[in-house]
């Protein structure tokens, strides 16, 4: 869930789609010609996966646009309603994995959404939604100047902002608005670090049967959080419409906020299981999540080995 300029609402299955941030409202946009501003969208042969790329440049320029100043605003630039009940601020144990994602809409407005770092190969994959990355049915609106900032919390950064080098989506979102998924691959930290030598990662699954207790977790622009801290939601998961869904009311920057089974409250680890994706209204009491399946691990493969 992400925040935009106040768009129409755009239905599917029955949900509301598209949780991102920026601007006035809940980010329900409606695919537009526009051409792609930033980013080299990597969208080569047709195959299960589309990938965005993002040029050395354009990585060290989202480091330097996104100062504390601009996050700060961005924070301020939405207010969904009140917190809760479902949504409670997370007080346990500092989550390092989870963190939020800023970046540039294809509109050209700042936002956020919500990821996760996750075990992988090159130990630097993270797994958010695909809404959070591009329009869903519109190949040429792409997000840019994307950084990711793990266990974001009041300002503060403890562990720095990491630039996204590489974006990967299900060819099905890009075509068709199905697949609300993906996986990011990002650059080193100033030190040269990888992503989870530094804060460590959520182990993930695939083809993982539904249901069992899920702690859904997202930055969203509720207040009196405004992003600013993460919330979580806690129930149990059921089929629904081809996907999955929690009792949950979180709303826009929860958007790409981990689905962790097997949640332990004392080390922050769990299992990835989806990501929040979208809502059953603009007064939510459900948040819906795609199962992770065999297109899911081919995206995932796509940040894992870039």
């Amino acid at each position: 869930m992400t925040a935009t300029p106040a768009s129409p609402p755009r239905r599917a299955h029955g949900r509301t789609t598209g949780l991102a941030l920026a601007g006035m409202a809940l980010a329900l946009a409606v695919p537009t010609p526009a051409a792609a501003a930033g980013g080299q969208a990597g969208a080569a042969a047709a195959g299960p996966v589309s990938v965005l790329k993002f040029t050395a440049k354009e990585r060290k320029d989202a480091l330097a646009y996104w100062t504390p100043a601009r996050i700060k605003a961005v924070g301020k630039s939405v207010d969904l309603g009140p917190t809760g009940p479902k949504a409670k601020p997370w007080r346990g144990t500092t989550l390092k994995t989870v963190g939020r994602l800023f970046f540039v809409n294809s509109t050209g407005a700042d936002t956020w959404c919500t990821a996760t770092a996750v075990k992988s190969a090159n130990r630097s994959a993270v797994m958010t939604a695909a809404h959070c990355v591009r329009r869903g049915s519109s190949p040429y609106n792409t997000n840019m100047s994307m950084v990711f900032v793990p266990a974001y919390h009041k300002g503060k950064m403890p562990y720095g902002a990491f630039a996204v080098r590489q974006a990967a989506t299900p060819r099905a979102w890009e075509k068709d608005s199905t697949d609300d998924l993906s996986a990011l691959t990002v650059d080193a930290d100033k030190s040269r670090r990888k992503l989870t030598d530094v804060v460590g990662g959520q182990a993930i699954a695939f083809n993982r049967p539904v249901g069992g207790t899920i702690s859904s977790l997202g930055y969203s622009a509720t207040r009196p959080q405004l992003g600013e801290e993460l919330l979580r939601c806690v129930g149990t998961a059921k089929k629904e419409h081809g996907t999955q869904a929690i009792p949950c009311d979180m709303s826009g920057g929860s958007s790409g906020g981990p689905w962790l089974a097997e949640f332990n409250t004392t080390t922050g680890k769990g299992v990835l299981v989806s990501v929040n994706s979208s809502l059953d209204s603009l007064t939510p009491t459900k948040m819906y999540g795609e199962v992770f399946g065999a297109t899911a691990k081919k995206v995932y493969d796509k940040a894992q080995s870039a």
